[in-house]
């Protein structure tokens, strides 16, 4: 009996030393992932978040985790190792929220409508907030727990464990994955800053041709109505692409680095 429950505490020592090395990672990516990691969520919540995943992905990769559980040297390289990757993993993520921000606010610039105090924490226009909340509920309305799960036990596979990443690979990786976030954020603003440009070309011609006209009473409502409606039309157009490009991303985040 004895023999018997010293088998079975050395083999949960492993597995709950394992399960602490997935967690490193997890954890990190959890404080920064899109939904997940918002301000809005609560702390106690990412941490139970993080616990959950960690059940999960653990099972799946305890193979490749378990030989840095022979060592103190290499358990305590994983706290600085495995929260690189975490990090990483979450900033590539997030710069897809990022992406939707930018847009957000070029549109906002662009329409007049930069003022309008948002409605959440973070500092930014109302375009960007709802844009940022209507994504995160389609990202979650589309299994991102499920897609996050397998992204996670990939990045054992592209990112192995114990060790830090290749910088140049890390280098190209990142400049990459920024470069299509500030792509994106463009093309999703480019109908309102088209809009702006043709409208404002528009206008002065207008007060050319007719001094007298006081086109600040004008035009300053019809670019807030214009800005609405375009707002309406475009947003599902670009939500729904953000959409395709974040499913994409979440199904292979290491596509650019290989």
């Amino acid at each position: 009996m004895n023999e018997l429950l010293s088998a079975a505490l050395e083999t949960g020592k492993g597995g709950a030393l394992a399960g602490f090395v997935v967690l490193l990672r997890i954890g990190a990516a959890m404080a920064i992932l899109p939904g997940f990691g918002e301000h809005s969520v609560p702390v106690r919540v990412k941490l139970a978040l993080a616990l959950v995943f960690t059940a999960i992905v653990s099972p799946a990769v305890g193979t490749q985790v378990a030989p840095l559980t022979q060592g103190l040297g290499t358990l305590l390289a994983c706290f600085a190792t495995e929260s690189v990757i975490g990090l990483a993993l979450g900033l590539v993520l997030r710069l897809m929220t990022l992406a939707l921000e930018m847009a957000g606010t070029i549109a906002a610039q662009s329409s007049s409508l930069s003022q309008l105090f948002g409605a959440g924490g973070e500092p930014m226009p109302t375009m960007s907030h709802l844009l940022v909340a209507g994504s995160l509920a389609l990202a979650m309305m589309a299994g991102l727990h499920v897609r996050l799960a397998e992204a996670l036990i990939l990045s054992y596979d592209a990112l192995p464990p114990g060790r830090f990443p290749d910088a140049t690979l890390m280098r190209y990786w990142g400049v990459d994955h920024i470069g299509r976030a500030f792509a994106l954020a463009f093309s999703l603003a480019a109908p309102f800053v088209i809009a702006s440009f043709v409208y404002n070309l528009a206008l002065g011609a207008i007060n050319r041709a007719m001094p007298q006209l006081m086109v600040a009473f004008v035009g300053a409502p019809a670019v807030t109505a214009g800005a609405l409606v375009l707002l309406a039309i475009a947003a599902p157009v670009g939500l729904s692409l953000w959409a395709g490009y974040f499913n994409a991303l979440v199904a292979d985040p290491f596509g650019a680095a290989r």
